[in-house]
């Protein structure tokens, strides 16, 4: 089928296919690239993806100009990052991590698919399968962490959950599989730095999650911002031609991550947005995310021989095919449904993101604290208690702060509103005035302290890297006012990434990692 629509293809609009844009109010998830008008864009068939799109009717109104007033009716292929959920939010992938649980992180997946399906997208920029032993690292909280087998197992099943069986029916999207490669590696664990290993310690400890995404099959793979043995990823053919195509069997198509062709200029490889666009043409990228060197200079590149036909033909063959398997030359439609809302936060899903939840969380240390008896008296303390928003966690997909159940809600409801004691006692990073006063007041007339403490959901995931990893000095300061109480104290550990807790630990009477819990 993709080779017969190529034929009647012009150049333009193969390489539109190879080109994603964000529309005019789209969600910006990285740099800002260049200012275009994209429903003349989709009429001309110089665009054949968009990310970000807000809306269902949105999504619609688009589609139906590139179904009804482009020149072969070519349907857009809609991304979104559904990262740990779609309206009903899940713990952080750390944190699903933590569960060992392969069966309920398919499951999730199946449940995340099933949503973002419904609002109309039809592929998500998940999982990432990137192996990280650095927790200054912020997109640490995105992944399985630092072992190989249990990503590789993750990484699989997640993709199962989100294509199923049948990538055509209308509960299921695209996975990608991100960021290739060795993103999670980066020097002193800086967002977009430089990566350097050795072959053999890439392929031992860095490639198996990848490689189980793809042999589960992953019909797309995203590039990552890195350069690997100093050549940009984007760029790399050796990446993703010889390795992902060659070896491991891949058969779907690249997309850049954010405007990762045009930064090949910044990693000092490329002179410019033309070269930068040769260089990922050449090396088998086949989708240029939200800056434009494709559709900007690949004609040119065509006209001078350093870009052959017969390689866009080759590039833009595999989106159409991936379109095609998604069933969107049969139904450009079938994605999205008005009555979406009866889909989210159907009862047996949220039952199922609160078992994730409890069985992701960790029990660090407990002298007997825990389990709370029946009508224990509770000082509920801190900063993360009742904080819906932050327990979402860094990626919100299509989230409700206002749907979250909170560690005060689920308190009150577990041992009644008047055995609990609610005290914020702090913000994040900084004191509040006479908060540490009242958390004391509270801690006294309490037979027990929970102290719900850690970081915000701005300090995990993309660009959020940290010199410090420890609890931050006001909530600290909270642990230690309400130690000299002499009650009882249980730390609540919300977080997206591992941290140093040698404090909390020797201070605390148990410690309970909750991460992010979600929904």
């Amino acid at each position: 089928y993709a080779d017969k629509l190529i034929k009647q293809m012009t150049q333009q609009e193969n390489l539109g296919q190879l080109q994603q844009f964000t529309p005019k109010k789209g969600v910006i998830t990285g740099p800002a690239g260049e200012k275009r008008d994209v429903e003349l864009a989709i009429r001309q068939g110089t665009v054949g993806s968009f990310l970000g799109v807000k809306t269902t009717d949105e999504l619609n109104r688009l589609q139906k100009i590139a179904i009804e007033e482009s020149r072969l009716g070519i349907p857009l292929i809609f991304g979104y990052d559904i990262i740990h959920g779609c309206r009903t939010i899940f713990p952080e992938n750390l944190g699903m991590s933590c569960s060992w649980d392969i069966e309920a992180v398919e499951q999730y997946a199946r449940i995340a698919a099933e949503e973002t399906a419904a609002f109309g997208y039809h592929w998500t920029f998940s999982p990432m399968c990137d192996i990280s032993a650095d927790p200054r690292w912020g997109r640490v909280s995105e992944g399985a962490g630092e072992d190989p087998y249990l990503g590789a197992k993750i990484a699989a099943a997640m993709v199962r959950g989100y294509q199923g069986d049948n990538l055509s029916s209308d509960k299921t999207i695209a996975a990608c599989v991100k960021h290739f490669a060795a993103y999670g590696a980066p020097q002193a664990g800086r967002d977009y730095h430089t990566v350097d290993m050795s072959e053999v310690m890439f392929r031992n400890r860095y490639l198996p999650p990848y490689k189980a995404a793809v042999k589960a099959g992953a019909v797309t793979v995203m590039s990552s911002f890195n350069d690997f043995m100093g050549v940009p990823a984007s760029g790399n053919r050796w990446l993703m031609h010889d390795l992902l195509r060659e070896e491991l069997g891949f058969n779907g198509f690249v997309v850049s991550d954010w405007a990762a062709v045009h930064e090949m200029i910044a990693h000092g490889t490329a002179a410019d947005g033309k070269d930068a666009a040769m260089q990922g043409m050449l090396a088998h990228l086949n989708m240029d995310m939200a800056h434009g060197d494709y559709i900007t200079y690949g004609e040119e590149l065509v006209k001078e021989g350093k870009v052959s036909e017969r390689t866009i033909n080759e590039l833009c063959r595999e989106v159409l095919a991936v379109k095609y398997r998604l069933g969107l030359f049969d139904n450009p439609f079938k994605y999205g449904c008005h009555n979406h809302d009866e889909i989210m936060y159907r009862p047996e899903n949220l039952q199922v993101a609160r078992e994730v939840a409890a069985n992701s969380m960790v029990l660090l240390s407990n002298n007997g604290v825990l389990p709370l008896a029946e009508n224990t008296k509770i000082a509920l303390i801190g900063p993360l208690a009742d904080a819906p928003r932050d327990q979402i966690g860094a990626w919100q997909g299509f989230g409700e702060a206002n749907h979250s159940v909170t560690i005060k809600k689920g308190l009150e409801d577990r041992f009644g509103a008047k055995n609990v004691i609610y005290v914020k006692g702090s913000d994040f990073r900084a004191p509040i005035k006479g908060g540490i006063e009242e958390a004391v007041r509270a801690a006294r007339k309490s037979d027990v302290v929970v102290l719900s403490i850690g970081l915000g959901y701005k300090e995990s995931g993309e660009a959020t890297s940290l010199t410090e990893i420890t609890v931050p000095e006001a909530q600290q300061a909270l642990l230690d006012a309400v130690k000299k109480t002499g009650k009882k104290v249980v730390v609540l550990l919300g977080t997206g990434r591992a941290m140093d807790l040698r404090n909390e630990i020797e201070k605390a009477d148990a410690v309970l990692v909750t991460w992010h819990g979600g929904t």
